[in-house]
């Protein structure tokens, strides 16, 4: 028996899997969590509790479910949610809740005034990204500026997935896909740190040393062993952050290749030929050297579907509930009867960035009922999406192959509504397992028992989304645009 080991932290689950020599899954294992919203328009993990107490729970539940011999699994490899900041003290322990990427947006006021001292254009140009919420940079500014206390013992700042690495290994690196969202910190032309848009923000030291995805971080030492149950000496990837597993595990290996994520919220990974920096869009280098991508994402998607039956289908048990509500939406006609939902309720990332955006329920009436206020959530959704892929298109980036993935993919009515609004096909893989598959890949390439094509054979194409052409979304796609532009000023003072 020869495997690996792929486990992924995600918003509010975390996964794992093991996977064999060849890509079948010999068992899977999850952990549901809780993100901590302690003020509105922020977002938290606990990171001894979230990260570290899901991933430990999750390595002796599948040994114990396969009684597999800790030895005979060759490799871990670990993703988590996404930039996020944690800051460490000398030991590697967490000084307070880990801040999440891009749904907490704390540091509204730092972005402002680093873009003001640095120059919006000098920041897109070294670092390939705007500032937003996204950026890990303004948080540490955030941190240092009101939590002085915690930053004066802050020896390391972490993501999730080096967090995790570091308690593995010991060893404190970062892969430069999510390093490449600590703008200002991180030079996309040198593929390093700098210090040479904001010296004050962090010493570079306190951030971890750069890697490759596919390489090797360290082992597993002794005191991991014993907390994991895995075998000491065990090789453990540099690790990133889950989008990008969860791309992998779908084939997403050349330029043209697109991943649309259904999960928490809606993410989207493009590969392309060449960097492209847009103030819309996302970019980093790509896992492996030499390699490019650019990203979208939006701030609320699964998590709004989750609201909504939490607030408006208490009656149904949460096993038989999104499977009442889709039927609900889809007896909705297209358009939903003339309503429109814009899904801001955490603000909103690309191609927006406006941290101020609300959620909107616009064009009710006493004929709607609840399965047409859930099918117009889900358009939203997916006009929110339509704007990103537009976005895309806008750049001559247009995606040659369109890979769903996520939880969200069992949903029909969501995956057929983005295909119809957005005009694209969509390809779903035959395992939907997610980030921790890929993770899992990942360490069979790290230790050289795979290539990147053999992705295709672990995980072969199971069905294909065709788009169905409706006249009412492309004039409410229209409206959905006016919606947001006519009611933004409204939404900033009301926020």
């Amino acid at each position: 028996m020869s495997a690996t080991l792929g486990i992924d932290i995600g918003t509010f689950e975390s996964k794992g899997v093991l996977v064999d020599a060849t890509g079948n899954v010999l068992a899977q294992a999850s952990r549901p969590h809780k993100m901590e919203v302690p003020q509105p328009g922020w977002a938290e993990h606990k990171p001894e509790e979230n990260w570290w107490g899901d991933f430990t729970f999750i390595c002796k539940q599948l040994l114990a479910d396969t009684g597999i011999n800790p030895g005979d699994i060759k490799a871990v490899a670990c993703s988590g949610i996404g930039p996020c900041m944690l800051p460490v003290d000398s030991a590697g322990a967490p000084l307070m809740n880990a801040v999440l990427y891009g749904v907490d947006g704390r540091a509204e006021k730092e972005i402002f005034e680093l873009e003001q001292r640095i120059g919006a254009e000098t920041i897109l140009e070294t670092c390939g990204n705007a500032l937003t919420s996204q950026s890990v940079g303004p948080k540490i500014l955030w941190l240092q500026r009101n939590r002085p206390e915690i930053f004066a013992k802050t020896a390391h700042i972490y993501t999730c997935a080096s967090f995790l690495v570091h308690r593995l290994t010991g060893e404190s690196v970062i892969d430069h896909y999510t390093a490449a969202n600590f703008s200002p910190l991180y030079d996309v032309r040198t593929r390093n740190w700098t210090s040479e848009l904001a010296s004050d923000i962090i010493e570079l030291e306190k951030l971890p040393h750069l890697m490759w995805s596919g390489e090797i971080a360290g082992e597993i030492t002794a005191s991991a062993a014993k907390a994991t149950g895995l075998a000491r000496g065990t090789p453990v990837t540099a690790g990133t952050i889950d989008a990008a597993a969860e791309a992998l595990s779908v084939g997403v290996t050349r330029p043209g290749d697109m991943m649309m994520m259904y999960g928490s919220t809606i993410f989207i990974i493009q590969i392309t030929d060449n960097r492209m920096t847009d103030p819309r869009l996302w970019y980093a280098p790509w896992l492996f050297a030499e390699e490019h991508a650019s990203m979208a994402g939006l701030a609320t998607s699964g998590t709004l579907t989750h609201w909504f039956r939490d607030q408006f289908a208490r009656e149904l048990s949460k096993e038989e509930a999104f499977g009442a509500l889709a039927a609900e939406g889809d007896a909705s006609p297209p358009g939903a009867k003339g309503l429109l939902v814009l899904p801001y309720f955490s603000g909103e990332r690309t191609p927006i960035h406006d941290i101020n955006a609300r959620g909107t329920f616009f064009g009710l009436n006493l004929t709607h009922n609840r399965g047409d206020i859930y099918r117009a959530l889900i358009e939203g959704i997916a006009f929110g999406t339509r704007h990103v892929t537009d976005t895309f298109a806008e750049l001559g980036q247009s995606p040659k192959r369109l890979m769903a993935v996520g939880g969200g993919t069992k949903n029909r009515l969501w995956l057929q509504a983005t295909s119809d609004i957005c005009g694209i096909d969509q390809i779903v893989s035959e395992k939907i397992v997610g980030a921790s598959f890929g993770d899992a890949f990942l360490a069979a390439l790290a230790i050289g028992s795979v290539s990147k094509d053999d992705i295709e054979e672990w995980n072969p194409v199971s069905q294909n989304i065709t788009t169905v052409h409706q006249s009412a979304y492309d004039k409410n796609y229209t409206l959905f645009r006016r919606l947001y532009e006519q009611t933004k000023d409204i939404a900033a003072e009301l926020g």
